[in-house]
């Protein structure tokens, strides 16, 4: 208690200092009894995460509200003794937080009814909306949810991954989205640990075990720059950064989907090189790359070009005697403290003007959150913007005219169509990126300048594009603007496109249930709004196939018989990573149950051996050894699918590529030709569930010439004629 207040007293004026204290034994009274699940007086949860605050300098009716947000809920306290005692900005803010917690509490009610999402998209909705007003009820949000991260052992196992996974997927992002590193990395961390407690351990024990020779290799490079910096009279302060366990994770991730090598060693840390002002930031860079050679294409400048949540710094990678990669980070104090505290560190600068205007700059995506309230039909399309349109990174391309468009990461032309104009979008027939004619499912980077080719006349959207399957809209504003324009058309012509939609599912999974029976089962009113939720877009046909099959593919008539249970093509996970670049090691074989260990070969991935192989215990260079494990067993169920096409060269060729982009193993194929150069394929695939099925319905269904995939129950199909070209 006495803690909060000095750290308080070290930049809150005194006069703002009693306010503090009377919160402090008011909830200390209101609470007197209560405990914790952990064990603990509740007391502790309210001062923690004012803590919490303190440390990002909050001003002093936040901690305040912090002190106070649980009383309303957990005691007898009523809002206005809030509003009377400790002033209206205090109670506003004690009550957006508790309407918050309100809500969560409706979300448990959720999971225990096995309709979860809803609650979770209910929830972030009146977060967000409570942030455009006022961006502190978050803020002590983000905080009481950190405290309670710290403490999540205390429930069961099922409780805990919920809230860890929520955490990871909204809370954190968020924290990323306020620029504020420091609490979403504890975040993440926390998280990661229930999530995936097998995956953190591997990552925890690896960091350990490597620990002092990292640290004596860091220290070692500070030592270096240091010294070139004073002798360029630059006064700087260089320290390593250590990556937290997830980032790590999620960096192993990609350089293995990427077929890169790293070297787990040095990967683990970087350099920050902490200096006066901006000139001085270049001016490091450049004494840097003096020492080291900078790796080409491994070069951010951030400060020139800050990202949307304000982080400025420069970002470079440099080659350490000619071998080892090592990342740098170059930026001022004041650019430190953006990037460590995002906007919470506004309220250090409170009264400066330029601050105030930079800072309501900084919150003017969050105003756009009101406006999209009003626009979307439910909190699930909201939600849907939200992660979309608000939590991803972005990508920065050009018009034809030259203008910069920032548009989410993963944005594709339809989406580009889309922001430039509604009409543009609805007219969109093709697209050109950087002068090539391109697919409209076509991801866009940095620095694309994208043309529109567009119909003389509105023609409107195609129904594809709200096929997540398919790619072509991926921010959330195009597929509204798509639903929108499907909801206006006419209520019939809705209907009969939403009857041949679920006569399509229906024949594709091969279920037996009428119309009726799919209406009760996903709740709708009655079959009208089911076909015309399907018909205008707001069912899409991947959600349809998503309820219908409840996520397991045992419940479609056809599977019948245990399923195959098959190891992965290595069987091996890499750090929690999976079955990515493994291979098994002819000198010692090692099957299911040996102790392995894997040894990072140059181009070819990952060698696997037994623990005691003479080519581990042998190795000199140690540092390319790494810890590996057998994976999980995965469940596959056998498919059998028919696909109805036009014969043509290539054609068997394009298929099989698909199936194999989705990883899925092809037990068999069976062709047989028709008249009129019509065919029929005959596929028995080994697929992990319905979701994944259903993405392969819809890719089989975009290659050319393929008129109709549908899932086949018949086991003696004609041989006669069993050829189809390959080109």
């Amino acid at each position: 208690m006495y803690d909060l207040i000095d750290k308080a007293k070290k930049y809150i004026p005194i006069d703002n200092i009693p306010i503090i204290e009377e919160a402090l034994n008011f909830a200390s009274n209101a609470h007197h009894g209560q405990k914790r699940l952990s064990g603990e007086p509740f007391i502790e949860h309210p001062i923690k995460t004012a803590m919490f605050l303190a440390d990002l300098n909050l001003d002093a009716p936040t901690l305040t509200a912090a002190i106070l947000h649980d009383v309303i809920e957990d005691c007898d306290v009523d809002i206005s003794e809030i509003k009377n005692r400790f002033g209206s900005d205090v109670s506003a803010l004690v009550d957006g937080v508790t309407k918050l917690s309100k809500i969560e509490t409706l979300n448990n009610e959720h999971v225990r009814s096995n309709n979860y999402d809803n609650g979770q998209s209910e929830n972030i909705r009146k977060m967000l909306v409570a942030m455009a007003k006022d961006i502190r009820v978050v803020l002590i949000k983000l905080a009481d949810r950190l405290h309670n991260m710290q403490t999540l052992h205390a429930h069961e196992e099922a409780k805990r991954k919920i809230i860890a996974q929520e955490t990871l997927e909204i809370y954190a992002p968020l924290a990323h989205r306020l620029g504020m590193w420091d609490i979403k990395w504890q975040l993440e961390d926390l998280s990661f640990e229930h999530v995936a407690p097998n995956d953190y351990k591997n990552m925890a024990d690896l960091v350990a075990s490597k620990r002092e020779e990292r640290e004596r290799f860091i220290t070692d490079k500070c030592n270096i720059i240091s010294r070139k910096l004073n002798e360029a009279g630059i006064n700087a302060e260089v320290s390593g950064r250590p990556k937290h366990l997830y980032s790590i994770h999620k960096k192993i991730e990609k350089y293995i989907s990427q077929g890169k090598e790293f070297s787990q060693i040095y990967d683990l840390l970087a350099i920050r090189i902490l200096v006066k002002d901006l000139q001085e930031c270049y001016s490091a860079l450049g004494v840097v790359h003096s020492i080291w050679h900078p790796i080409p294409g491994e070069f951010d400048d951030y400060i020139a070009n800050p990202k949307q949540n304000y982080y400025m710094s420069l970002h470079t990678t440099t080659m350490m005697d000619g071998k080892t990669p090592l990342e740098i980070q170059i930026r001022s104090h004041d650019m430190h403290q953006v990037s460590e505290y995002g906007v919470a560190a506004h309220w250090k600068y409170k009264g400066n003007q330029t601050k105030d205007m930079v800072f309501e700059e900084k919150m003017s995506w969050m105003r756009q959150l009101l406006e999209w309230q009003r626009e979307v039909s439910g909190s699930d399309e909201f939600m849907e913007s939200v992660k979309t349109d608000i939590f991803q990174d972005q990508v920065f391309v050009y018009s034809p005219r030259g203008d910069v468009l920032a548009l989410p990461a993963t944005s594709t032309p339809i989406d580009f169509a889309y922001h430039v104009h509604t009409d543009l979008g609805h007219r969109c027939i093709g697209a050109k990126v950087n002068g090539k004619l391109v697919p409209l499912y076509t991801i866009l980077n940095n620095g694309d300048t994208v043309e529109i080719i567009r119909n003389k006349t509105s023609r409107g959207p195609s129904l594809d594009w709200l096929n997540t399957n398919l790619g072509y809209a991926n921010t959330a504003n195009a597929r509204s603007k798509i639903r929108y324009w499907f909801r206006r058309q006419e209520r019939d012509a809705n209907i009969q496109r939403g009857k041949d939609i679920l006569s399509k599912e229906i024949r594709r999974l091969s279920i037996k249930m009428d119309e009726e029976e799919i209406t009760k089962l996903l709740r709708f009113d009655s079959s009208l709004d089911l076909l015309l939720s399907l018909g205008n877009g707001s069912l899409s046909s991947y959600q349809l196939a998503t309820r219908l099959t409840s996520n397991d593919i045992k419940t479609v008539e056809e599977v019948t018989e245990n399923p195959i249970i098959t190891w992965p093509s290595s069987g091996i996970e890499v750090l929690g990573v999976g079955d990515l670049l493994t291979r098994v090691s002819q000198c010692c074989s090692p099957i299911p149950g040996d102790k392995i260990s894997g040894y990072i070969t140059r181009g070819r991935g990952v060698s696997v051996h037994k623990s005691n192989c003479s080519n581990i215990t042998n190795e000199t260079e140690k540092e390319r050894i790494i810890e590996v494990g057998w994976a999980n067993n995965v469940k596959r169920y056998p498919v059998r699918l028919r696909i109805e096409a036009w014969d043509r060269v290539g054609l068997l060729r394009d298929i099989t590529n698909i199936v194999s982009q989705e990883k899925i193993n092809i037990a068999s194929v069976t062709t047989t030709e028709h008249e009129y150069s019509s065919c029929s394929i005959y596929l028995t695939i080994h697929t992990e569930g319905v979701s994944q099925l259903s993405r392969l319905f819809s890719r089989l269904e975009a290659v050319e010439a393929v008129y109709s995939v549908t899932r086949s129950n018949s086991r003696g199909e004609s041989s006669e004629n069993k050829k189809v070209s390959t080109g």
